[in-house]
């Protein structure tokens, strides 16, 4: 491909390169260059991709785009943004594969996943769609599926993934957008048919500093898109709606709305409430317990409505659709007691968990939960709060420690907790912890197994060491009966 379109859009403050040259690639780790390629020096946080120019010219690397003057005599592109221009390169080489798709995208603090495993099942069933799904849990092309690092692949990498999905046949792709991708650029150039807004509560802070930052950024995305979709019942929802270009559809199930649920039943193991749209009523059964799991299937109704199913198709779907893992998942136990793995690792997931398992809960209630290193510390003693006032026994233990002293996480926690609410134990270490939990089971408690969710691995000085809280369980029980 030449240079010349692989830098289509890209603003150039400076060009000393021949734009008939041809590039066989892009890259903007020097590890990964190849000869031919286009090197984009981007300003992370951690390095500088400038200070990597000469190795990706010994890699073979025939230009550069870069914000910088390079150091070393090689052709170079210069822009004010190399992030955005990695983004667009990206999406040029890979002949724009976003736009021979519809895109979907879900943006918000808590429900992205589920939302996005949904709307795939309705897309299947109601139009015989294939469909791509990128996120947190992994990535999907049709039924096979995909191993994923982050909620947002970095620019270059999700173009390739879109030109993958595009080639396989899908028509349609439905994406998380997380706040960092949104900032970072990873998915600039692209544009949505539909993009839904979920929640809004606190998490990132260490990155976006502010809630009015986070909401900023979140907000991003419904400014490329041609419908947003909006839970008008969060406090944030009016935010997001405001001064947005596209089309605007609001869900709600206090005020009017475009779409509205009414008659809501929450049951052990689904939500039930009739749907109205229009004119339109239609009973609603989803198998994932809990008020949330009414917002998430609005906002699937919502965007699905706004890609031609009918209301009646999204309940047939719906109807038939399972639970994800991770997320309010049972646990196979050897008594007459229950362990939910649940990813609840912000102040409002934590919250909305516990508040489900409470009803369905005959005896005790019990949280074992932590707080992940080099994240949002202000959240920590809020989840403790939250922990001690709606369980009856709060472990506090290890989640994702990263660079931080697991200790240390623990004792951010510890303040939000006071000793005349619920029992609080203190375990460091998650195995462990999740073993004393299983001990002192009961016939008719609830065991809510908090943070990890999906994941199945605990990150610990940037090593992710193997640690499945399924086989955990299934390992403990079964040695625990053969004493």
């Amino acid at each position: 491909m030449k240079l010349s379109e692989i830098l289509k859009d890209i603003v150039i403050t400076e060009i000393k390169a021949d734009p008939e040259m041809e590039i066989s690639g892009v890259s903007y780790d020097s590890r990964s260059t190849k000869p031919g390629d286009l090197f984009v020096a981007v300003k992370g946080f951690a390095s500088d991709g400038h200070r990597f120019i000469s190795k990706a010219m010994a890699a073979g690397a025939v230009a550069v785009l870069c914000e910088d003057l390079p150091d070393v005599e090689i052709p170079y592109i210069r822009t004010d943004n190399s992030r955005l221009g990695l983004a667009l390169a990206g999406r040029n080489f890979y002949h724009n594969p976003a736009s021979e798709m519809k895109m979907i995208g879900f943006t918000g603090t808590n429900g992205k996943t589920t939302s996005t495993y949904l709307l795939k099942h309705v897309l299947e069933e109601a139009l015989g769609a294939k469909v791509g799904l990128i996120g947190t849990n992994g990535n999907m092309i049709g039924s096979e599926f995909l191993h994923s690092e982050r909620t947002t692949p970095e620019s270059l990498e999700l173009n390739e993934l879109l030109r993958e999905m595009a080639d396989a046949g899908c028509t349609h792709v439905v994406m998380e957008v997380s706040s960092h991708a949104l900032v970072l650029d990873r998915v600039a150039g692209i544009h949505y048919a539909t993009a839904a807004f979920t929640n809004l509560t606190q998490d990132h802070l260490d990155f976006h500093k502010t809630m009015q930052a986070y909401a900023e950024a979140k907000k991003i995305l419904f400014s490329r898109c041609d419908t947003g979709v909006f839970n008008i019942d969060d406090s944030w929802g009016s935010f997001m709606m405001a001064d947005n270009p596209c089309k605007c559809m609001s869900f709600s199930t206090l005020a009017p709305a475009t779409l509205r649920a009414e008659d809501i039943q929450l049951n052990a193991s689904s939500v039930n409430f009739t749907a109205v749209y229009q004119n339109e009523r239609e009973k609603i059964q989803l198998a994932i317990p809990g008020r949330f799991s009414v917002y998430n299937a609005m906002g699937v109704i919502s965007a699905a409505l706004s890609l031609g199913v009918s209301l009646k198709q999204c309940a047939d779907a719906l109807a038939t659709a399972k639970g994800v893992k991770g997320r309010a998942e049972p646990v196979p136990v050897d008594g007459n007691y229950s362990v939910i793995i649940d990813y609840s690792h912000t102040p409002d997931s934590l919250e909305n968990i516990l508040v489900t398992m409470r009803p369905l809960t005959r005896n005790r209630l019990i949280v074992l939960f932590g707080c992940g290193g080099d994240r949002d510390r202000a959240k920590r003693p809020i989840m403790g709060d939250i922990a001690n006032r709606l369980s009856d026994i709060a472990i506090v233990t290890s989640d994702n420690p990263r660079t931080e002293d697991p200790m240390a996480i623990v004792n951010d926690i510890l303040p939000g907790m006071t000793p005349e609410k619920a029992q609080q134990v203190v375990i460091c270490d998650r195995v462990e912890a999740i073993h004393a939990a299983l001990d002192m089971a009961q016939p008719g408690d609830v065991i809510v197994l908090a943070g990890k969710g999906h994941e199945d691995y605990q990150e610990i000085n940037h090593v992710k060491h193997h640690m499945d809280e399924r086989e955990i369980v299934a390992d403990y029980l079964k040695a625990r009966k053969e004493k």
